[in-house]
């Protein structure tokens, strides 16, 4: 393998020296991948031959024996083979904003691999963004707060609107909607035959369990309603009420956010993205608490893959 840094900013780009087959690559030169990875928090492995989805498959078998299930989810995704997903379907002219993966729940992947086998014909960039200078942005009595306070996470699940409770659970049976949530302390209620209630606390801050870095991971400025353009969001609290949304945030004690506080970690978001182009065969490993992601509108065609490794449960409840 050989590095170079892309032009500009950007991950760490690791091209082929022998053989394309980067599932062998990754297999034989593990440690080096690790360590790679741990330094700059990215990987970009491009000019490999990965041209399908079995192909990614290999090379997150041999990233990781420790794929992740996609259950309790908060964006519409679909399984292509095993420990392989779509990435969030969106359509294409919405922008998806950055974030970490499942930074709402209380435990999540410590990596995740994107392998793109068709880029679009313009935009549909993953730009990432480093947490450490998202952290800093934020600032530290933000930090604080969301330290102490942590997030609430509200949804309502009811036909034809955002995802389905079986969707998102990954099952058809109430019993076991019940006992998932009961196992991951998530609040549940039945408002009516058709709508669902859940709510669950997770934290607003959390430490990486390597370098012991402290960083900003949540997902309140996406849950938030305010996170919507401002007719729809007003459309739907009109027509829903605000304490039924599809999805909202609070602090964890129930308070509320305060709007110029979220313009705050959006805006900090932003300022920290990296953005590249995507090429056909190209997959990128990111450490998932050093890095956020998300997705530029694009046009064209666009198939990019995603797989979550590596499951990192913090020792203490928020």
């Amino acid at each position: 393998m050989r590095t170079t840094i892309l032009t500009g900013s950007g991950p760490l780009v690791v091209e082929p020296t022998t053989t394309r087959d980067l599932a062998e690559v990754v297999d034989t030169d593990r440690d080096r991948v690790d360590d790679m990875l741990r330094t700059t928090g990215a990987l970009l492995f491009r000019g490999f031959a990965v041209g399908d989805a079995d192909e990614f498959a290999r090379v997150v078998s041999a990233l990781s024996p420790e794929p992740l299930d996609y259950v309790y989810r908060s964006t519409p995704r679909s399984s292509v083979t095993a420990g392989v997903f779509t990435t969030t379907e969106y359509p294409q002219e919405q922008e998806i904003t950055l974030h970490c993966e499942n930074a709402y729940q209380r435990q999540w992947p410590k990596r995740l691999a994107f392998c793109c086998l068709t880029p679009a014909a313009a935009g549909g960039e993953t730009p990432i963004a480093d947490m450490r200078a998202v952290t800093a942005a934020v600032g530290a009595e933000l930090v604080d707060r969301f330290a102490e306070r942590g997030v609430r996470y509200l949804r309502h699940y009811r036909p034809y609107m955002d995802l389905s409770w079986q969707d998102v659970f990954q099952t058809t049976s109430r019993a076991e909607l019940a006992e998932f949530c009961a196992a991951n302390d998530i609040e549940h209620e039945w408002l009516d035959e058709q709508t669902l209630r859940t709510a669950q606390v997770s934290q607003g801050v959390a430490t990486h369990p390597e370098t012991g870095e402290r960083v900003f991971f949540n997902q309140a400025h996406l849950f938030h309603v305010s996170n919507l353009p401002p007719e729809p969001a007003a459309a739907l609290v009109k027509l829903l009420g605000v304490d039924r949304l599809p999805r909202n945030a609070y602090f964890g004690d129930g308070g509320e956010l305060d709007l110029a506080d979220l313009d705050r970690v959006r805006d900090a978001f932003r300022n920290a993205a990296i953005i590249f182009p995507w090429c056909t065969g190209d997959v990128l490993l990111i450490d998932n608490m050093r890095m956020a992601h998300g997705r530029r509108p694009f046009t064209g065609t666009r198939k990019v893959l995603a797989s979550l490794m590596d499951v990192h449960s913090p020792a203490e409840a928020p």
